[in-house]
């Protein structure tokens, strides 16, 4: 009786190794390396990783897209491009008309499209921004954006957050601290918080926003 019992665990735990040996297999086979495009700020290199790298801004490239995307919203692919200059006319339209609607600058809106996603409306990064304007998902829903992978409609919801926090904090250093940061960092430290990140980025969007304000696009 013993021996039949020891012969049944034997096959009982066998058999859980197999299976659990086939679940680790079909786990790591499926699994999804995250690819980044990274950005040589000082340079201007463009070169891709399997890591984000710190001393470069690098920006999640390829990432199995969210269940709840909606691939109808995204219309024709976009069009890509390192160069501002090349964004199709009717991208450049919209920076203008968005601009407008909520009395910013062009040429601020897209160094923060630059900086945040290099204007990639696909864009995603490690902590769940999503689009061309890198909203958090809270963010979104305060600005009313119901699909961020559409970069018209997530191109106006950063307008908008962009737009609250400037009449916030009446300083634009300030508002793309808050930005990046969150507006709560921005109160709690009564400036930009002292994390390299944040400071690296509003000098980065400050660095764009000169570029493009001294550049027609197409030119």
């Amino acid at each position: 009786m013993k021996s039949i019992v020891k012969k049944l665990l034997y096959l009982i735990f066998n058999f859980n190794f197999v299976v659990l040996g086939f679940f680790l297999f079909f786990l790591f086979s499926h699994a999804q390396a995250h690819i980044y495009r990274c950005e040589n700020l000082e340079t201007g290199e463009v070169f891709f990783s399997n890591q984000k790298l710190n001393a470069s801004y690098c920006q999640l490239y390829i990432k199995e897209k969210p269940k709840n995307l909606n691939p109808k919203s995204l219309g024709a692919k976009f069009p890509y491009s390192d160069n501002y200059a090349k964004l199709p006319g009717e991208y450049e339209n919209w920076f203008e008309k968005v601009a407008q609607d909520f009395s910013l600058d062009p040429a601020l809106l897209k160094a923060i499209a630059k900086v945040e996603s290099s204007f990639n409306p696909r864009a995603i990064s490690p902590k769940g921004a999503m689009g061309i304007m890198q909203l958090m998902p809270q963010t979104a829903r305060l600005v009313g954006v119901e699909d961020p992978y559409h970069p018209l409609e997530n191109l106006k919801g950063g307008a908008k957050y962009l737009r609250m926090l400037i009449d916030e904090f009446r300083e634009l250093t300030l508002a793309l601290a808050a930005y990046n940061a969150g507006p709560e960092k921005v109160k709690l430290y009564r400036g930009i918080p002292p994390y390299p990140e944040t400071q690296s980025y509003v000098k980065n969007v400050l660095y764009y926003y000169s570029i493009f304000k001294s550049k027609k696009p197409n030119n």
